[in-house]
């Protein structure tokens, strides 16, 4: 079963991401996010490992940044 979340900006809600076994997956409800939709984002501690500041324990969050 999938699991998505609601994202909101400024409390409008602008798409919806997946988590994948990687990372989660973005959909845009909204034009203004289109160049984001079906775009693949890493979890903050996947990322964090591959730059050696991976610590004992880090919670995995998501980590992108919506360009605004």
């Amino acid at each position: 079963m999938s699991q998505a979340d609601v994202i909101k900006v400024s409390n409008q809600t602008v798409g919806i991401v997946v988590r994948e076994e990687r990372g989660f997956r973005f959909f845009s409800s909204e034009r203004t996010f289109d160049s984001l939709d079906g775009g693949h984002f890493a979890l903050r501690t996947q990322r964090s490992g591959r730059r050696g500041r991976l610590s004992s324990g880090a919670p995995a969050t998501a980590a992108f940044s919506l360009g605004l």
